[in-house]
């Protein structure tokens, strides 16, 4: 079921709280950010990240999210300065989102992309990775536990197991 959310939801919230600067700006796409996040398929896709690709949450989304036309129009028109308060605000909106959909943060990032030289007077934005506007992304895990394991722990298992098997032979 879709988490719909709305400014008075954001609002509500403990860190949104913090960014009224950006939902009472109106030069900020907000209301589109909230439009695009509140779909039941990209919150499907956003679940799948993680599951199935070991990746954020916002990785599953994050081409359509900047593929968004007034969303990539502030970005590209913006100063980074500025641009970095939305960015953070996508952030909290997505924690929201997966929380209310029985997720919880991990304390980790993901990459999302490798950061451009800085140039003066252009916006800031990346050279290679998922994203054109995005750094980094918050890692989220199932409340219950997630069906799969990572790559590292089945590695560390293996090699566990792989040690037994060694100290068992005479």
């Amino acid at each position: 079921m879709a988490v719909d959310l709305s400014r008075d939801d954001f609002v509500e919230d403990r860190q949104g709280r913090t960014f009224s600067d950006v939902l009472n700006d109106p030069a900020q796409p907000f209301d589109d950010v909230l439009a695009f996040f509140s779909d039941a398929d990209r919150q499907r896709r956003m679940e799948e990240s993680e599951i199935h690709h070991d990746r954020a949450p916002l990785a599953g989304v994050i081409r359509e999210l900047e593929a968004t036309p007034a969303i990539d129009a502030y970005f590209a028109t913006v100063h980074p300065i500025e641009t970095k308060r939305l960015r953070q605000a996508i952030g909290v909106v997505v924690r929201i989102v997966m929380e209310r959909r029985g997720w919880k943060k991990t304390g980790r990032k993901g990459s999302m992309g490798v950061r451009a030289t800085a140039s003066k007077g252009q916006p800031s934005h990346n050279t290679g990775g998922l994203a054109f506007w995005f750094i980094r992304a918050e890692r989220y895990e199932l409340a219950a536990g997630m069906p799969f394991e990572s790559v590292a722990q089945r590695c560390k298992r293996l090699a566990s197991a792989g040690s037994r098997a060694v100290s068992k032979k005479p």
